[in-house]
């Protein structure tokens, strides 16, 4: 195939501006060209959307509520970030919102159920109609974003559900890129707030669960190289961080951060998953669920075939170097204002050095 092209399976040839590689910095390709970003509304959509749209790519966000979308607005100049309405059931609306794009992104996902939705319907069935969507306009790039441990043997429901989705989404569209996430922190995650918050009190395993955190700005800067490098077509990609932890661990760099001790309770597994599940039909936003309990008993699992950071030229960021940006406003006034707990200790250290005068 020549350089800048692509033949289609219709035996047309379209001539693309030149993409890069890892080794390339250059956004040339990015410019002038429109992506799709399913998700983009959720917690890692606003990274991959602010990088295309400031790079001059037009962006076109499906959404389902209006005050969702409002901080997407402001992340590329005006008329680079295009809103259109969707339901994930509704097949023309999916379509119309790929068929003017170069490359779309799936990054809707649900690790709990609701009455609307269950995992099923969101994980695997919204991701084919998607693909089914991409194939049928012979759109040149998928990236699919599919979970860390994503087995269908899985215990967990939410572990199946995702690694079913990887194969319907291959066997629709061979190109798809996968892209299986660690545990994401960041500003709006579900790891640090939720560790630092009063209401994570009960837990089944001890918090004995270990893996790898990632930061959700890695996350958007590998998404964004996957845009421009072609050679990241059909490729699976495990993005974890450089660092393990069980969740005990990273809740003890968190009440060092907050200066203050959270409880967490321990209740067997038998006990706490009807719990859950009971809990989780009751309220309509998401706080916890069945699967979210079994989901504890299984430390993360990394692919050893499938790529990493190091394949997209990226290293990633060490949770603990990030702790006090994201959880200063979880300290009471009285210290709110003292420096990160690493720079404490380092200055408790100095307080016991003694210079030993040999004269």
């Amino acid at each position: 195939m020549a350089a800048g092209c692509l033949h289609y399976k219709n035996g047309k040839t379209h001539h693309k501006a030149p993409r890069r590689t890892v080794n390339n910095t250059s956004h040339f390709w990015v410019q002038g060209h429109t992506a799709t970003v399913f998700g983009a509304t959720g917690f890692l959509g606003r990274y991959i959307v602010h990088r295309l749209a400031s790079r001059g790519c037009t962006v076109v966000v499906p959404f389902r509520e209006e005050m969702a979308k409002r901080h997407l607005k402001v992340t590329g100049d005006l008329g680079r970030v295009v809103f259109l309405e969707y339901d994930l059931r509704n097949t023309p609306s999916l379509e119309e919102s790929v068929r003017h794009s170069d490359i779309v992104y799936n990054l809707v996902g649900r690790d709990y159920p609701t009455k609307n939705f269950d995992l099923e319907d969101v994980n695997v069935e919204g991701a084919e109609r998607i693909a089914e969507a991409v194939a049928k306009y012979d759109i040149d790039r998928f990236v699919h974003m599919s979970s860390y441990n994503a087995d269908k043997n899985s215990t967990s429901e939410f572990f199946r559900t995702k690694a079913r989705a990887e194969e319907v989404v291959r066997s629709i569209f061979p190109e798809t890129t996968i892209v299986r996430p660690a545990p994401v922190f960041g500003f709006e995650d579900k790891l640090l707030n939720k560790l630092a918050s009063v209401s994570n009190l009960l837990t089944a395993n001890h918090m004995r669960e270990r893996f790898w955190p990632v930061h959700a700005i890695d996350i958007g800067s590998a998404l964004a190289v996957m845009a421009e490098d072609d050679s990241t077509a059909s490729e699976t990609y495990e993005l974890y961080g450089p660092k393990s932890y069980s969740m005990a661990e990273i809740a003890a760099l968190v009440d060092r951060e907050i200066i203050k001790r959270r409880r967490h309770i321990n209740v067997p597994r038998r006990l706490l998953a009807p719990m859950a599940e009971a809990y989780n039909k009751l309220i309509w936003w998401s706080q916890t669920c069945a699967d979210a309990v079994d989901r504890e008993f299984i430390d993360q699992k990394i692919d050893p075939k499938a790529k990493t950071f190091k394949d997209l030229g990226i290293e990633p960021a060490e949770i603990a170097n990030f702790t006090y940006h994201y959880l200063q406003g979880y300290r009471s006034a009285a210290f709110y204002d003292l420096p990160p707990a690493t720079e404490r200790e380092r200055r408790e250290e100095k307080k016991y050095l003694h210079v030993i005068d040999d004269q």
